[in-house]
Formats: C-alpha cells, sequence, structure tokens
C-alpha cells in the first residue's frame, strides 16, 4: 500500500513560512537545498514531509508564473515498488512527467500527471524527516 508523505507549497519567502509552520504548528526543519530549479525548506512532523518551494523559473514546473507562485504545488506517495506503481498510474490513464534526484542516493522521486493534469510523485526511498524514510 502506498503511503502519503510528502506534500509541497510554493511560497513567497521560504525563512517566513518556515518559521511560521514551525512557530504555529511545531514542525522540525529537517534539510533545506537550493537546485537548478529552485530552493526548498523541508519541515516534518515526524511522518509527513513539508516542502516549501521557491521555484527559480520554468525547468521543473508547468507554472505560468512560477516565481510568484503561492499555494499546494503537489503531493507524493511512498510505494514498495517504483516500476510496479508506474505501471499502474499509466494504465490508469497518468503521464510521466519528469524524475528529479539521484535514485542512487536515495533523494529521489519521479513525477506524474494524473488524468486531470494534477502533479503528484511517487518514492522508494521517502523523504526526509517522514516515518518511512529508508
Amino acid at each position: 500500500m502506498a503511503r502519503l508523505r510528502h506534500i509541497a507549497v510554493c511560497v513567497k519567502d521560504l525563512e517566513k513560512a518556515a518559521a511560521f509552520y514551525e512557530q504555529v504548528f511545531e514542525l522540525k526543519e529537517v534539510g533545506r537545498e537550493t537546485i537548478e530549479i529552485g530552493s526548498a525548506i523541508y519541515l516534518s512532523d515526524g511522518v509527513i514531509n513539508l516542502a516549501l518551494l521557491n521555484f527559480s523559473g520554468k525547468k521543473g514546473n508547468d507554472l505560468a508564473d512560477p516565481k510568484n507562485a503561492v499555494g499546494a504545488n503537489h503531493f507524493g506517495f511512498q510505494v514498495d515498488d517504483l516500476v510496479e506503481t508506474q505501471k499502474k498510474i499509466e494504465q490508469a490513464g497518468g503521464k510521466f512527467f519528469f524524475d528529479l534526484g539521484d535514485e542512487r542516493e536515495g533523494n529521489f522521486e519521479r513525477k506524474f500527471k494524473d488524468p486531470d493534469g494534477v502533479v503528484f510523485d511517487i518514492s522508494v526511498h521517502g523523504w526526509v524527516g517522514t516515518d518511512g524514510r529508508r
């Protein structure tokens, strides 16, 4: 069974947003990164990873105005078998979007769009700060 373990939200100010979620909900910062497609701060309650995102441009997303995007962006499921789950997704009408990260290092997610175009990820290794992280 797949487990929902990742929610990504676009914010205008990463530091301000992180401070808000840490203060109000007592989430803990579990990581940060800046890569080619943008920057992120990762927070967790120990079960789910909340990724606060700030995209640097069009690469890695399909937003009309990525630098000013705000709100829910995508979610992710931790799965036991990437290949089998991809087959199920595609048989049900989902479409591959792109891969992010390095599968060999365990920081990897495969992105898809559901039949309505909603973006979601699957990961075997999970996300930093989640209870299923391998």
